[in-house]
């Protein structure tokens, strides 16, 4: 059994089919030997060498049967983010002798609960032309557009196996959803939409460590449904503290927010602070060294050092001591381990 393997990724764009972002696979033509499904969970899938089901070898990835007559099989995804598509990967890992030689890609834009029907009338936009596929490797395809889409649609010619298939791209933040929970709800203030979330336009910009845990987790939505799905640092063995540093979704003011270290127990950090700042079109580099900036930029304290609990929720907003506007946020854990979101809920400005 081979472990969990990451592959490579597209720096500054998020993957906007990821599971983890509320991407889901909804119709296909055939997934008879491995279920469509897996096109969209994390890490680049697993290969267990005995493992078979009553209908032949168990593939982690969507594998459909061999087609012994004209056409093609394909499969829908619905994006978990709305936005633009700048890159594809066909991931056919771990399919050797059972890739499609070929695939394309389309996209449309429809409601997300768009019917199968509704979406075999929708119009599609090819993205990806038919092009060849390597066996056992990431595919990438650049992609130019700004068009904003909901749905992708990938063919394979003419039938076979993908491990993954990995939508990288910019958020198109729709404002008036809100996946505020019955918890956040009678806490907000009207207007107050979260500023750091995925689905916003929100990015993880850059952090000290992500050694257990990806650093876009901290904003993904929902809560996470294991430890795996925060951000966690190594153990730290030497003096100093660990730091993540967010870009929000549009520049706003502060009024709620909220760390939870759900499923963090003996591992979660001990204490945070937050810090904001405003300075629009910054270089990562100049805003991790902040003493590069004139006094008018710098960090300003939105919450001290603060002690925090073992997997459980925080809210904070009569402790907020600034509130912006701000377009960064910075997040400092003493001394290391895991915080599963953040939330920081405010008004655009």
């Amino acid at each position: 059994m081979s472990t969990k393997e990451t592959g490579a990724a597209f720096v500054g764009l998020i993957d906007l089919a990821a599971e983890e972002v509320g991407g889901a696979a909804v119709h296909c033509t055939d997934d008879f030997f491995a279920g469509m499904d897996n096109l969209v969970k994390p890490g680049r899938g697993v290969f267990l060498p005995d493992e078979y089901t009553d209908r032949g070898k168990w593939m982690d990835g969507w594998e459909s049967r061999r087609k012994r007559g004209p056409g093609h099989d394909s499969c829908i995804v619905r994006l978990g983010v709305r936005g633009a598509i700048r890159a594809l990967d066909v991931d056919t890992n771990h399919f050797l002798g059972n890739h499609p030689p070929f695939a394309s890609l389309e996209a449309t834009r429809a409601r997300e609960t768009a019917t199968d029907e509704e979406l075999a009338a929708a119009s599609w936009t090819e993205l990806l032309t038919q092009s060849p596929l390597r066996p056992g490797s990431q595919n990438l395809f650049a992609i130019s557009g700004t068009d904003s889409y909901t749905h992708v649609r990938l063919h394979i010619y003419p039938d076979g196996g993908v491990a993954r298939l990995r939508v990288w791209g910019v958020a198109d933040p729709d404002w008036q959803r809100s996946d505020a929970d019955v918890l956040t709800k009678p806490l907000l203030h009207a207007g107050e939409v979260d500023l750091a979330s995925v689905r916003n336009g929100a990015l993880a910009l850059a952090c000290s460590d992500a050694f257990f845990g990806p650093m876009n987790n901290l904003i993904a939505p929902g809560r996470a449904v294991n430890m795996g799905g925060g951000w966690e640092t190594r153990r730290k063995r030497q003096p100093g503290h660990d730091w993540i540093l967010v870009r929000l979704g549009a520049p706003g003011e502060l009024g709620l927010v909220e760390i939870d270290t759900n499923h963090f127990k003996g591992n979660f950090a001990d204490r945070f602070a937050l810090r904001g700042i405003h300075a629009p079109g910054a270089n990562i580099t100049d805003l991790v060294a902040v003493t590069s900036y004139a006094s008018a930029r710098e960090w300003q304290t939105v919450i001290p050092e603060t002690k925090l609990g073992a997997s459980e929720r925080h809210f904070y907003r009569s402790e907020l001591q600034a509130k912006g506007p701000f377009t960064h946020v910075k997040v400092d854990v003493y001394p290391d381990g895991g915080i599963s979101r953040l939330r920081v809920w405010g008004k655009r400005t």
